[in-house]
């Protein structure tokens, strides 16, 4: 018997990156793109508007990020399974995106065909990681990883995380609350938390913390 195709959205914000997903995913059966995304705001209204099975998405998007869009997708639509298709392999990043809810964590210089594996397992309600991923989570339950940097940012608000990237990225506290749809003063009431969190109190220095988690390029 034939299995049902499986309805795939892809969200990235690079359009070669979305045309690659969907030369991989249309030379193989079993596979539809019905939709692509080039920010976690997009992402969110066509998931709730096309409904697919699985939701590709990247972390790193203007505005919303994908570790938001993807604790969104869950809370709204718990059938979709949502897999992360990075190019970071962080430790507080994938913690971050299982935080979220995510079902799969596939890196983006991975095999094609491991693309392909990996949605068919996540929409099989299983679970799929990139083997240096996988070896990640490993040291974490064997308590190898657990402390320092990452597990300051396990205590960041998903809010606070979206300060410190705008804060990172050069953008003024102004330009952030356009952004993200706030006030000017709770920017800097979000900033001023997440700089006692993580005791950093310079653009550089908090530049550098979220280099090093990934959380920008």
């Amino acid at each position: 018997m034939t299995e049902p195709v499986i309805r795939v959205l892809v969200a990235d914000d690079h359009a070669i990156v979305r045309t690659g997903i969907r030369h991989v995913l249309e030379t193989e059966p079993g596979f539809a793109v019905v939709g692509e995304a080039s920010t976690g705001t997009e992402a969110l209204a066509l998931a709730l508007a096309l409904k697919p099975d699985v939701a590709v998405l990247d972390i790193s998007m203007p505005g919303v990020s994908g570790l938001h869009a993807a604790a969104e997708l869950r809370r709204r639509l718990p059938e979709t399974r949502v897999l992360i298709l990075s190019m970071h392999d962080n430790t507080e990043y994938v913690l971050e995106s299982l935080r979220a809810g995510v079902h799969g964590y596939l890196l983006k210089d991975s095999a094609a065909a491991e693309l392909g594996q990996a949605i068919r397992a996540v929409c099989r309600g299983e679970s799929f990681f990139s083997p240096p991923v996988a070896r990640h989570l490993g040291a974490v339950v064997r308590g190898e990883i657990g402390g320092g940097r990452a597990g300051t940012l396990a205590q960041l608000t998903m809010r606070e995380q979206q300060v410190l990237v705008g804060v990172a990225e050069g953008r003024t506290n102004k330009e952030i609350a356009q952004e993200l749809g706030i006030s000017h003063r709770t920017v800097e009431s979000h900033r001023e938390s997440l700089m006692r969190k993580l005791d950093v109190y310079t653009v550089a220095g908090l530049t550098k913390v979220a280099l090093e988690a990934g959380l920008i390029r």
